[in-house]
Formats: structure tokens, C-alpha cells, sequence
């Protein structure tokens, strides 16, 4: 059986030997038998768990517990017991699908909402509380909403805020959005194509950041993270069921 030192797996993985023992540590990978020297010396098995490790972390999605999921697949996985890994990979993948689902029929929502607003009834006006009660949204969250610039709300000439048809119909944008993970960043700058320009392509501009962005984070390209979470995890499977044939230990 050939075996590796830490020095050789962090060449071979391209990773730093400090790495190596981080993976170690957080039990991605089995506890290495040590020489009497004390050096650690891994096999194959290493080798294949640390790749499978890459490949699960190299797409990041964080909402509804996917990335606990996929960390505790790998630690399984290091265990040897690979059925159970392909389970929870197989699992991971169905939520992996049923966010990307989410986030079509918040845009399909949107767009029922939004060829819905010639309909709507005539002009009322809305206290804070009625809209908070009417769409159940917490009235902390209303706040953090006009806070971020996703709603400006008109005020009477005693300070009380008053939301008009035309502010219920952005916060149902809005709440279905949010619903289905897509950021704050990402939906104001849907919301600011669309007032530039009606026949907006509201799928390409929730998946598009703005240019002068800081940082993007995964929940600005949702549908893009998704997608490609997906395509990662059906590797993830095939990696899987490889080791399985390759090192066929029993499970656990």
C-alpha cells in the first residue's frame, strides 16, 4: 500500500501541509496512523477523501443548513461509511433543487404581481401596523427593508408613515424574494432596473450585481450558486460511488 507524508499530500492536493492538519483536526479526513518518529503517514484513501473534501467546498450555499449538510457528508464519508455519505449527498442535492425551485417561483411571483397592479383596487392608505398585520411582516423587518433603501414610504405632516396599493404590491415583491434567499442587495437592484426600465428581465438583474459591488456574495448570484451547487453535488456522487468501488470499506 503506497503511502504519503504531509508534505507530499499537500502537493499532490495543492494545499498547504498546515492545511493538511486543519483537515485533520476538523475530521474531514481519517486520523492518520503516525510513525514512531512521530510523522503522520496517509494512503490513498486520504488522498480521495481530501478531493472529495475540495469538491464539496468548492461551491459555498448557506442557506437552510445545505453547508452543515455537506461538512457532515464529508466527516461520514471519513469514516469509511460511504453509503451513508451518497445518502446524505443524494439528500443535499434534492434541498440543493428545491432552493433553486424557490427562487423561479419567487420570479414568477413577481411577475404575476407585477401584471397584476392595473387591477389593483383604488387608493387607500395604509398605516405601518395594517401593513405589518396584512402581509405578516414584522414591523422590524418593515424597518430594515426602507432602512436599506428597498421602499421609500411618504409621510403624513405629523411624521406617521403612510404606504399607498402601490407600496403593498413592492413589499409582496419584496417578501417573496426574501422568502426564497435572494439578498437585499440583489433585490434593490432589481427594484432599480425595474423602475428604470418596466420590461426589465427580472431573473437576469436578480442574478446580476451591480458592477461597483464590494463583495458578492452567493445570495447576489442566487440562481447561478444554485445551479452550479447542484452540478458540484451530482461530482460529489460520482466521487462517491468511486471510492466506494476503489476502497470498499463496510459501513458503519
Amino acid at each position: 500500500m503506497k503511502t504519503y507524508k504531509t508534505a507530499e499530500v499537500a502537493s499532490i492536493i495543492g494545499i498547504h501541509p498546515n492545511t493538511v492538519r486543519l483537515y485533520e483536526k476538523l475530521e474531514l479526513i481519517p486520523r492518520p496512523e503516525r510513525l514512531s518518529n512521530g510523522y503522520r503517514i496517509f494512503t490513498d484513501f486520504h488522498i480521495e477523501q481530501f478531493r472529495l473534501a475540495r469538491l464539496a467546498f468548492q461551491i459555498e450555499v448557506l442557506q437552510n443548513g445545505l453547508r452543515k449538510k455537506i461538512v457532515h457528508m464529508v466527516k461520514v464519508s471519513a469514516t469509511g461509511d460511504f453509503d451513508k455519505a451518497l445518502m446524505l449527498t443524494v439528500e443535499y442535492l434534492e434541498q440543493v433543487r428545491e432552493e433553486r425551485a424557490n427562487a423561479e417561483e419567487a420570479i414568477r411571483i413577481v411577475q404575476q404581481i407585477l401584471e397584476g397592479k392595473a387591477n389593483e383596487d383604488r387608493t387607500r392608505f395604509w398605516k405601518r401596523k395594517e401593513v405589518s398585520d396584512y402581509l405578516s411582516i414584522s414591523m422590524d423587518t418593515l424597518r430594515n427593508w426602507e432602512m436599506n433603501g428597498l421602499l421609500t414610504v411618504k409621510r403624513k405632516q405629523n411624521g406617521y408613515r403612510i404606504y399607498t396599493n402601490k407600496d403593498i404590491r413592492q413589499l409582496k415583491i419584496i417578501r417573496s424574494l426574501r422568502c426564497a434567499n435572494y439578498s437585499l442587495e440583489a433585490i434593490l437592484y432589481m427594484l432599480s432596473q425595474l423602475s428604470q426600465n418596466p420590461n426589465t428581465d427580472i431573473k437576469k438583474a436578480l442574478d446580476t450585481p451591480k458592477k461597483d459591488a464590494d463583495i458578492i456574495s452567493v445570495y447576489d448570484k442566487l440562481i447561478t450558486s444554485l445551479t452550479a451547487a447542484e452540478k458540484n453535488a451530482q461530482k460529489m456522487i460520482c466521487k462517491l460511488q468511486e471510492m466506494k468501488i476503489t476502497f470498499n470499506e463496510p459501513s458503519i
